[in-house]
């Protein structure tokens, strides 16, 4: 068994969806024990937005669990473009599994985030010259790759460019701007001694010098009959305007939240209660219902939990009261919540629908399938 420790829950879909793809059995594990059922156990922290020191705490956690389950190696996901506790996180894990260096590979070049001399680009631009700039909890304002992360207590950083060597007593950030560098880092990694950290890029490869942990290769199953569908857009990037600003025009069901609630307007039992049957009955004509923030982008990073909270008010009322076969969450906190208010605590990956995009079995009363995203990603063009 593999261990993968993620700091939220997209994270944890988007490993366990590359470990589908290499035929693995994956799940995801938020509260509770693994099942005992799968190669790939993706525990999630939901450690994203907590001070350092917790975020270590339950890392740390997480991999003295994964090591008693009988994982044979352990991967520390961590965000791509290096939010979070990252340092923190990572530094507890390797004292926990008393490794004395680690290589971290956050960049995912096959999707245009490359880190060259020293700085992160995303799609060509430097990072700090993108949306990442304004997200409201770890605005990127620099792209000094080193600039990015909190310097650690214990290890020291080491950012290695060309000659892909490891160091002891450290963490070396290993730059990456093709797709095949990201495949000679793997190919240099050695596991013993050395905590694996960084993206689904790196983890895909090396998943790729591995054997299959059993024969029977796990394949995407058929895909699953037509029924209503709830997509839950709980952030505010070019993306998900985009999505909701074609869902108008196709004329499919959009419901947003007052403009009021920007100003610390309260979100009434009253209000989310008329809202919900105006969802339920749109239910009755339309097979898709979209609820969205809606709301110009907010940097105040009280606000936009609170905003994204208020949406998955809406959503928990709503899947509550009329039966709905497939959930949509995008946003990392957003989804985290939701699977929170519903309390679905052990999640199995179904299908790799995109790079970055699961759809996951939700352990429930009735049948339901979740599909998840990070806010930055887009949706696949089956569902615009």
């Amino acid at each position: 068994m593999i261990g993968v420790i993620a700091d939220d829950l997209t994270g944890a879909a988007e490993i366990g969806a590359v470990g589908l793809r290499h035929g693995l059995r994956a799940e995801i594990v938020r509260t509770g024990r693994p099942s005992g059922r799968a190669d790939v156990v993706c525990m999630d922290t939901d450690s994203r937005s907590c001070p350092a020191e917790e975020a270590g705490k339950r890392a740390a956690t997480a991999a003295r669990e994964l090591r008693a389950a009988g994982a044979q190696w352990i991967y520390k996901k961590v965000d791509s473009v290096l939010r979070g506790q990252v340092t923190a996180e990572m530094e507890a894990v390797m004292r926990e599994l008393k490794l004395p260096r680690a290589l971290l590979l956050p960049a995912n070049p096959s999707l245009g985030r490359t880190i060259r001399n020293g700085q992160y680009f995303v799609h060509g631009k430097l990072i700090h010259k993108t949306e990442f700039a304004r997200d409201p909890e770890y605005p990127r304002r620099s792209s000094q790759v080193l600039h990015l992360l909190k310097v650690p207590e214990e290890y020291p950083l080491r950012l290695v460019q060309d000659e892909r060597l490891l160091f002891d007593r450290s963490i070396v950030i290993g730059e990456a701007a093709l797709s095949a560098d990201v495949r000679e880092w793997a190919s240099i990694f050695e596991r013993e001694g050395t905590l694996a950290a960084g993206g689904a890029e790196f983890f895909n490869a090396l998943l790729d010098r591995e054997k299959p942990v059993n024969g029977n290769a796990v394949k995407n199953p058929p895909s699953p009959p037509p029924g209503r569908e709830l997509f839950v857009c709980g952030v505010s990037t070019v993306s998900c305007r985009k999505f909701v600003s074609a869902a108008r025009r196709n004329k499919q069901p959009v419901f947003t939240l007052p403009v009021e609630l920007v100003w610390g307007a309260e979100f009434t039992p009253a209000t989310v209660a008329a809202v919900t049957r105006r969802v339920v009955a749109a239910f009755e004509s339309h097979s898709r219902v979209i609820l969205a923030v809606g709301l110009p982008n907010v940097r105040h990073v009280e606000v936009a939990k609170r905003l994204s909270q208020n949406v998955v008010d809406l959503a928990e009322r709503v899947i509550k009261s009329v039966p709905v076969a497939r959930v949509f969450a995008e946003g990392g906190a957003t989804a985290a919540e939701l699977v929170r208010r519903m309390g679905w605590s052990r999640l199995t990956v179904e299908r790799e629908v995109a790079p970055g995009v699961a759809t996951l079995t939700v352990e429930h009363d009735q049948p339901l399938l979740l599909t998840i995203k990070p806010g930055t990603y887009t949706w696949p063009a089956q569902w615009t």
